[in-house]
Protein backbone atom coordinates (compact mmCIF):
# COMPACT_ATOMS: atom_id res chain seq x y z
CA UNK A 1 0.00 0.00 0.00
CA UNK A 2 1.10 3.38 -0.56
CA UNK A 3 2.48 5.63 1.92
CA UNK A 4 0.10 8.87 1.98
CA UNK A 5 1.87 11.87 0.75
CA UNK A 6 4.27 13.60 2.87
CA UNK A 7 4.58 17.42 3.68
CA UNK A 8 7.86 16.74 1.21
CA UNK A 9 5.39 15.74 -1.47
CA UNK A 10 4.00 19.36 -1.62
CA UNK A 11 5.58 22.55 -3.72
CA UNK A 12 5.74 25.38 -1.88
CA UNK A 13 2.91 27.06 -4.26
CA UNK A 14 1.00 23.79 -2.96
CA UNK A 15 1.49 24.71 0.97
CA UNK A 16 0.27 28.15 0.27
CA UNK A 17 -2.72 27.57 -1.39
CA UNK A 18 -3.63 24.77 1.89
CA UNK A 19 -2.28 27.67 3.76
CA UNK A 20 -4.81 29.84 3.11
CA UNK A 21 -7.51 27.89 2.64
CA UNK A 22 -7.28 26.77 6.09
CA UNK A 23 -7.07 30.28 7.20
CA UNK A 24 -10.29 30.98 5.54
CA UNK A 25 -12.27 28.69 3.68
CA UNK A 26 -14.58 30.68 1.98
CA UNK A 27 -11.83 33.01 0.29
CA UNK A 28 -12.54 33.24 -3.37
CA UNK A 29 -10.41 31.59 -5.98
CA UNK A 30 -9.12 34.93 -7.63
CA UNK A 31 -7.78 36.15 -4.08
CA UNK A 32 -6.03 32.64 -3.36
CA UNK A 33 -4.46 32.97 -6.94
CA UNK A 34 -3.23 36.24 -6.14
CA UNK A 35 -1.77 35.23 -2.94
CA UNK A 36 0.11 32.30 -4.11
CA UNK A 37 1.07 33.89 -7.20
CA UNK A 38 -0.63 32.12 -9.89
CA UNK A 39 -3.87 32.70 -12.12
CA UNK A 40 -6.94 31.48 -11.73
CA UNK A 41 -7.27 28.07 -13.19
CA UNK A 42 -4.26 26.87 -12.17
CA UNK A 43 -4.99 27.55 -8.80
CA UNK A 44 -8.05 25.63 -9.28
CA UNK A 45 -6.57 22.99 -10.30
CA UNK A 46 -4.28 22.70 -7.68
CA UNK A 47 -7.11 22.73 -5.06
CA UNK A 48 -9.07 20.03 -6.91
CA UNK A 49 -5.59 17.79 -6.88
CA UNK A 50 -5.44 19.07 -3.46
CA UNK A 51 -8.94 17.28 -2.78
CA UNK A 52 -8.42 14.51 -4.65
CA UNK A 53 -5.52 13.42 -2.91
CA UNK A 54 -7.02 13.54 0.20
CA UNK A 55 -4.41 16.94 1.48
CA UNK A 56 -7.55 19.05 1.74
CA UNK A 57 -10.22 16.57 3.81
CA UNK A 58 -13.46 19.27 4.05
CA UNK A 59 -14.42 22.69 4.57
CA UNK A 60 -15.81 23.72 7.10
CA UNK A 61 -17.27 26.74 9.11
CA UNK A 62 -15.98 27.02 12.63
CA UNK A 63 -18.33 28.32 15.63
CA UNK A 64 -18.13 29.71 18.73
CA UNK A 65 -18.93 27.06 21.45
CA UNK A 66 -20.11 29.16 24.21
CA UNK A 67 -22.69 31.32 21.37
CA UNK A 68 -24.34 27.87 20.69
CA UNK A 69 -24.25 26.28 24.25
CA UNK A 70 -21.40 24.20 24.43
CA UNK A 71 -19.56 26.20 27.06
CA UNK A 72 -17.88 22.99 28.99
CA UNK A 73 -15.09 21.34 27.36
CA UNK A 74 -13.82 18.27 28.98
CA UNK A 75 -10.69 15.82 28.23
CA UNK A 76 -11.28 12.12 28.97
CA UNK A 77 -8.93 9.98 29.70
CA UNK A 78 -10.17 6.06 29.18
CA UNK A 79 -9.05 3.41 30.48
CA UNK A 80 -9.93 0.03 28.80
CA UNK A 81 -11.03 -3.13 30.48
CA UNK A 82 -8.81 -5.32 27.58
CA UNK A 83 -7.44 -4.33 24.21
CA UNK A 84 -9.14 -7.15 22.35
CA UNK A 85 -10.42 -6.19 18.63
CA UNK A 86 -13.73 -6.68 20.00
CA UNK A 87 -13.61 -3.92 22.51
CA UNK A 88 -11.78 -1.44 20.67
CA UNK A 89 -14.80 -1.59 17.92
CA UNK A 90 -17.14 -1.83 20.43
CA UNK A 91 -16.10 1.78 21.64
CA UNK A 92 -15.25 3.01 18.57
CA UNK A 93 -18.89 2.69 17.84
CA UNK A 94 -20.09 3.77 20.90
CA UNK A 95 -17.79 7.50 20.61
CA UNK A 96 -19.40 7.69 17.19
CA UNK A 97 -22.86 7.80 18.11
CA UNK A 98 -21.93 10.73 20.86
CA UNK A 99 -21.86 13.84 19.17
CA UNK A 100 -20.31 15.72 21.97
CA UNK A 101 -17.67 14.12 21.81
CA UNK A 102 -15.38 16.23 19.22
CA UNK A 103 -11.76 14.50 19.42
CA UNK A 104 -11.13 11.31 20.18
CA UNK A 105 -7.35 9.95 20.21
CA UNK A 106 -6.15 6.03 21.11
CA UNK A 107 -3.15 6.95 23.48
CA UNK A 108 0.31 5.86 24.05
CA UNK A 109 0.72 5.99 28.39
CA UNK A 110 -0.82 5.80 31.42
CA UNK A 111 -4.56 6.18 29.57
CA UNK A 112 -5.74 4.44 26.30
CA UNK A 113 -7.42 6.58 24.83
CA UNK A 114 -8.28 10.89 24.88
CA UNK A 115 -11.84 12.40 24.75
CA UNK A 116 -12.68 15.57 23.94
CA UNK A 117 -16.03 16.51 24.97
CA UNK A 118 -18.30 19.37 24.69
CA UNK A 119 -21.02 19.87 26.48
CA UNK A 120 -23.24 22.90 28.12
CA UNK A 121 -23.49 21.88 32.03
CA UNK A 122 -22.33 19.34 34.12
CA UNK A 123 -25.86 17.51 33.74
CA UNK A 124 -25.20 17.40 30.33
CA UNK A 125 -21.54 15.95 31.08
CA UNK A 126 -22.84 13.33 33.54
CA UNK A 127 -25.71 12.32 30.79
CA UNK A 128 -22.73 11.74 28.47
CA UNK A 129 -21.06 10.17 30.90
CA UNK A 130 -23.56 7.98 31.98
CA UNK A 131 -24.30 7.02 28.19
CA UNK A 132 -20.61 6.04 27.52
CA UNK A 133 -19.98 3.71 30.48
CA UNK A 134 -24.05 2.29 29.80
CA UNK A 135 -22.65 1.32 25.71
CA UNK A 136 -19.84 -0.01 26.59
CA UNK A 137 -17.11 -1.88 29.84
CA UNK A 138 -14.40 0.28 30.84
CA UNK A 139 -11.75 0.20 33.19
CA UNK A 140 -11.54 3.81 34.23
CA UNK A 141 -12.31 7.09 33.06
CA UNK A 142 -10.76 10.33 34.48
CA UNK A 143 -12.02 13.67 33.06
CA UNK A 144 -10.08 17.26 33.40
CA UNK A 145 -12.09 20.08 33.10
CA UNK A 146 -11.19 23.37 31.09
CA UNK A 147 -11.53 26.01 32.89
CA UNK A 148 -10.50 28.65 29.76
CA UNK A 149 -9.36 28.45 25.91
CA UNK A 150 -5.92 29.74 26.08
CA UNK A 151 -4.77 29.00 21.98
CA UNK A 152 -7.10 27.39 19.88
CA UNK A 153 -6.65 26.60 16.08
CA UNK A 154 -7.65 24.11 13.38
CA UNK A 155 -4.41 25.55 10.72
CA UNK A 156 -1.37 23.38 10.82
CA UNK A 157 1.72 25.53 10.67
CA UNK A 158 3.24 24.50 7.37
CA UNK A 159 6.06 25.88 5.83
CA UNK A 160 5.27 28.68 3.19
CA UNK A 161 9.00 30.45 3.32
CA UNK A 162 11.07 27.61 2.23
CA UNK A 163 11.08 25.38 -1.24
Amino acid sequence: MPLAPGPTDLDLIDRKIVAELMRDATLPIARIADRVGLSQTPCWKRIQKLDATGVLTGRVALADPLRLGFGITVFVGIEAPDHSPQWRNDFAAAIEKIPEVMETYRMAGDIDYLLRVSVGSMEAFDQFYRQLTDMVPIKNVTSTFAMERIKYTTAYPIDTTHR
